[in-house]
């Protein structure tokens, strides 16, 4: 597809949007959405990008991509509405971001590698910081809480490391991980959960954080991890309540041991493929 095919296809669904929105005729859902009720959505379709991505899906890639792309004309859309900015503002800014952050390709910079295109972006983003008159210096600055916790969980801990402090290695994170595990299982102990509520969700917080940190020293994906043990599970739970159906039986009606023994054979099943 050319550029002006691009264009026209982008003009096409601004158009789409601007009917949907419209308030003698346009859609009644679309009409009562506003930022707040629109951001689930948002956050959604940008996970089902990730997931096409994970099962290698370019084809449903494509659609997710379109899904994703509607969100940010909706948004450009209510925006325009009030006189804040159009799409083309979104375009614009970051069209000028891009070309100022990579000042190695737009401008006379150098970067060696992609660990030092890194450390100028951050150097860049500072920078912008410091122009919008934001004070806050700490290397913590600029992460932004809206964030799925798991992910700003890795930002925190990437950027104190960049200053030093971090863990040698992955070992000694698993070793604190074990420490953790070891509290939270003190905490049960007590006997009473329902009173202990705050210290477990402490405790909790504590090891998912180290988990996080393992994952970061690790270089790998947390979100992609814990979408595959989703997958993982979805699957041989589905398997459990097929191979119960070929019994004649509902899941449901099974006592603990005997789906435990279903959950196994499962796992069997997988390993023999």
């Amino acid at each position: 597809m050319s550029t002006s095919d691009a264009a026209t296809e982008l003009g096409r669904l601004l158009a789409i949007m601007a009917r949907l929105r419209d308030p003698q005729g346009g859609c009644p859902w679309d009409l009562e959405q506003d930022f707040s009720s629109i951001a689930p959505y948002t956050i959604e379709e940008a996970y089902e990008v990730a997931d096409a991505i994970d099962r290698g899906d370019l084809d449903d890639l494509c659609d997710e991509l379109g899904d994703l792309l509607l969100q940010v004309v909706f948004h450009a859309q209510m925006a325009q509405e009030q006189g804040a900015f159009a799409f083309a503002d979104v375009a614009r800014s970051i069209n000028d971001k891009m070309v100022r952050r990579h000042p190695h390709i737009f401008a006379d910079a150098s970067a060696g590698d992609a660990a030092e295109v890194l450390r100028n972006w951050d150097a860049i983003k500072r920078e912008e910081r410091a122009a919008k008159g934001e004070t806050d210096a700490s290397a913590l600055a600029g992460i932004s809480r809206g964030l799925p916790e798991w992910q700003r969980a890795m930002k925190l801990q990437s950027r104190a490391a960049k200053v030093g402090f971090d863990w040698p290695g992955p070992l000694p994170v698993l070793d604190k991980a074990a420490e953790e595990l070891q509290e939270l299982r003190e905490e049960f102990e007590r006997g009473d959960v329902a009173a202990n509520k705050l210290r477990l969700q402490e405790e909790l917080g504590d090891l998912l954080f180290v988990c996080a940190n393992l994952a970061r020293h690790a270089d790998l994906d947390l979100g992609a991890a814990l979408r595959g043990a989703n997958h993982k599970f979805e699957r041989r739970f589905r398997a459990m309540e097929a191979r119960a159906g070929e019994h004649g039986t509902r899941l449901a009606e099974l006592g603990l041991d005997a789906q435990e023994a279903l959950w196994q054979h499962a796992k069997a099943a997988e390993s023999a493929s």
